[in-house]
C-alpha cells in the first residue's frame, strides 16, 4: 500500500528499467532495476515515505515495474502510464560479481520528463525533505531537465541529494556527462560516490579518499560518503572530519546488483530516522552519528549483496543486521 500524501518525505527522480542479468548457464534472468528505481523501493522498504516522480510505461515491463513500487509502499507521481517503452539494460557479471553494462533507452518512457513537470510534482507533497537523483539522468539529453529541478528543489530548502555513479558505457559523450555530474554535486547537499565513479568522474588525487574530499570541496555539499566495496565506506564532512567503517567479517557476495543504491538508501533511512520529523542538519554529524549512519548503509548494502539482483532489506531486516555484526571503526573526526 503507497504511503499518504502526507508522509512523503522523499522525491526521486531518474531511471526505470529491466535489468536483463546474465546467469552463469548462459541464459538472461530480466529484473527489475535501475539505479534510482532501486534506491526508490529500498528507501521505501526502510520505511521512508517515498515519491517515485517519472513515468513508466503502459507495456508488460512498465506495469511490472510500477506494481512492485506500489508493493513497496512508494507513491507515483505519475499515475497514468505512457505509451512510450520501458528502457533496458544488459548486465554481465565478472568472476567477482561485479556488473558491467550495455544500455538501450533512446525514446523510452522514463525520460519523459521536463523540469516544469518536476517541479510541480514535489509542490504537491508538503511534508517533502528531501530530494534525490543521480546517474543515468544526468546524461547530456535529460540533464536540462534535471539540473533547474535541482535548482529549484535546493533554493526551497529541500536537501539535494546526488549518487554520482557514473554508467559511461551509457554515453556518447563522456565529457559532458562529467560536466552535468559535477554540476549536479555543485547543487547538492549530500554526495555519494565509489572510488570507481571519482575515477571516472577524473577527480584529481593520489588515494580515493584524497579524490573524495577534492569533490567534496569543490562543491557546496555538506557531505560525501564514499563507498570502498569490500572495505566498507568512509563519511566526508565540509568541516574535514573523516570517519571510515566496515564490516569485520567478509560477505557471501551472490552479486553487487543494486548493491550502492542499498547503501545509500540505509544512508538517508537512518539519518531521516535520527531526526525524528525534524529538519535535517548535516552539520551536527558527529562520531556517534556517523557511526550509526554508517552501519545501517553497510549493512543494508550487505544484505541485498547476498540475494539475485537488488532486493532492498527492510528496516527490521537491516536492524538485526546491525545488531549482530561487528565493525571496525577509524577516522579523524574533528
Amino acid at each position: 500500500m503507497e504511503n499518504p500524501d502526507h508522509f512523503i518525505q522523499v522525491a526521486t527522480a531518474g531511471e526505470a528499467l529491466i535489468d536483463m542479468i546474465r546467469q552463469p548457464d548462459g541464459r538472461y534472468a530480466a529484473c527489475l532495476g535501475g539505479a534510482v528505481y532501486n534506491l526508490t523501493r529500498a528507501l521505501s522498504r526502510q520505511g521512508v515515505g517515498t515519491v517515485y516522480l517519472n513515468p513508466l510505461s503502459q507495456d508488460d515491463l512498465g506495469r511490472q515495474l510500477a506494481a512492485q513500487l506500489r508493493a513497496d509502499g512508494v507513491h507515483l507521481a505519475c499515475s497514468t502510464p505512457v505509451p512510450e517503452s520501458t528502457a533496458m539494460a544488459v548486465v554481465g557479471l565478472d568472476t567477482k560479481g561485479q556488473p558491467t553494462y550495455s544500455f538501450y533507452r533512446e525514446g523510452v518512457a522514463d525520460r519523459c520528463v521536463d523540469a516544469a513537470t518536476l517541479n510541480a510534482q514535489t509542490a504537491a507533497y508538503p511534508a517533502l525533505q528531501l530530494v534525490a537523483t543521480g546517474c543515468l539522468a544526468l546524461a547530456p539529453e535529460d540533464a536540462p531537465h534535471y539540473l533547474p529541478w535541482l535548482t529549484a528543489q535546493r533554493a526551497l530548502g529541500r536537501t539535494v541529494v546526488v549518487d554520482v555513479n557514473l554508467r559511461l558505457v551509457a554515453m556518447r559523450d563522456a565529457q559532458a556527462y562529467r560536466q552535468n555530474v559535477l554540476a549536479a554535486v555543485g547543487f547538492a547537499h549530500i554526495v555519494k560516490a565509489s572510488d570507481e565513479d571519482l575515477d571516472a568522474l577524473q577527480i584529481a588525487g593520489d588515494t580515493a579518499l584524497t579524490k573524495a574530499s577534492n569533490l567534496l570541496h569543490s562543491s557546496v555539499a555538506d557531505c560525501l560518503v564514499l563507498t570502498l566495496g569490500a572495505q566498507g565506506a568512509c563519511l566526508l564532512t565540509r568541516g574535514g572530519a573523516v570517519w571510515q567503517a566496515k564490516e569485520r567479517e567478509a560477505v557471501q557476495v551472490v552479486d553487487t546488483v543494486g548493491a550502492g543504491d542499498c547503501f545509500l538508501a540505509g544512508l538517508l533511512a537512518a539519518l531521516l530516522h535520527a531526526s525524528k520529523g525534524a529538519g535535517l542538519d548535516l552539520t551536527a554529524i558527529d562520531e556517534d552519528k556517523a557511526q550509526v549512519l554508517l552501519q545501517h548503509a553497510l549493512s543494508c548494502a550487505s544484505i541485498n549483496v547476498m540475494r539475485s539482483g537488488c532486493e532492498p532489506p527492510t528496516w527490521p531486516e537491516v536492524s538485526g543486521r546491525v545488531a549482530e555484526v561487528h565493525y571496525e571503526f577509524g577516522g579523524t573526526g574533528k
